[in-house]
């Protein structure tokens, strides 16, 4: 009997030692595992920060490009010989006042 309980002490302390690493094996998983999830949160974060900003700016950023663009086409048209030194584009005043 003693030499029975003997290899079934030497057993069960195997056992609990491969058990034991393998805890620690899971433990150091689970840390990077909560490393990788923390950097893809902060991730996602800097997306959803980057979207809102093109959400908020967008018509003002549409309103630039529509007037690049149309100074381009102007821009272009004087390249290609056309004279706009009379074309009025603004509405002047006499001395400030309303017309």
């Amino acid at each position: 009997k003693r030499t029975a309980d003997s290899a079934l002490l030497t057993e069960k302390s195997s056992t609990k030692a491969d058990v034991g690493s393998e805890l620690e094996e899971h433990k150091e998983h689970a840390a990077s595992a909560g490393k990788e999830l923390m950097a893809t949160m902060k991730y996602i974060a800097s997306l959803h920060a980057e979207c809102d900003w093109l959400l908020q700016y967008h018509d003002v950023r549409k309103e630039a490009r529509t007037g690049e663009i149309d100074s381009l086409v102007k821009a272009k048209a004087v390249l290609s010989g056309a004279d706009y030194s009379l074309v009025q584009t603004k509405v002047h005043s006499f001395l400030g006042r309303s017309p």
